[in-house]
């Protein structure tokens, strides 16, 4: 099973590497395709591998309710940058004592999604989608540390990043453009802006939107009375 998880993750990363060169999007949804194949059958194996391990080392046997795992949906990280990569860091205690196929990543050209398999008993996953600019997903990695997880997203262009998701970023361009339909309200436009990308925005963005209102109002940087959303 060992070995069938290396040649599933060593594809992956050749089909990435050819998804970077590829230039028609017919060619570009064969390989996404195939891409999601091969993660689908990665993530079945590494679950089946991780159970095997769990009975293996019992020394008594085990109520199924004691080895089902809950799925968690991590939501906060903190992240830096260099010239090459925008690192993402996940805190997750003794994260370094699982096996080595239990912790893995994918990378599409805006997107990370990380998985953390059968870590107390809970499946953890990052996804990080709508990135702020393109990486090179070939070049991306990550490493696991104590109690830690390293996420290396690898810059297409050497260019600094003001953050993480596109939606994140146009909060901030919008928060730095001053109003010039209302002078007496300049957070007027911001509001408008926000609350249509609520609307209309997937969970993901809906949740992104309501952390940095939360974050704003923490800072006492009130976007001058934001309405419901």
């Amino acid at each position: 099973m060992t070995t069938r998880i290396n040649e599933i993750k060593m594809d992956i990363d050749d089909l990435n590497s050819l998804l970077d060169k590829a230039s028609r999007q017919k060619s570009k949804d064969v390989l996404n395709l195939e891409i999601r194949r091969l993660q689908t059958e990665l993530l079945n194996l590494s679950q089946n591998q991780i159970s095997t391990n769990q009975e293996n080392k019992a020394s008594k046997p085990v109520a199924n309710s004691a080895l089902k795992c809950y799925d968690v949906k991590l939501n906060n990280y903190a992240w830096d940058q260099t010239e090459d990569f925008i690192k993402i860091y996940v805190t997750l205690n003794n994260v370094q004592s699982l096996p080595k196929e239990s912790v893995f990543c994918n990378f599409s050209n805006r997107s990370m999604d990380l998985h953390v398999r059968g870590l107390d008993n809970k499946n953890y996953e990052l996804p990080i989608n709508n990135l702020c600019e393109d990486i090179n997903t070939s070049k991306s990695f990550y490493k696991v540390k104590t109690d830690m997880i390293i996420v290396y997203l690898a810059k297409k262009l050497k260019k600094n990043w003001t953050c993480v998701t596109s939606v994140e970023k146009r909060i901030k361009d919008a928060k730095a453009t001053p109003s010039v339909s209302d002078p007496s309200d300049p957070n007027a436009s911001l509001m408008s802006l926000m609350k249509k990308m609520y609307e209309d925005g997937d969970d993901e963005m809906k949740k992104t939107i309501a952390k940095a209102w939360t974050e704003s109002q923490d800072k006492k940087t009130s976007l001058g009375g934001l309405p419901e959303i």
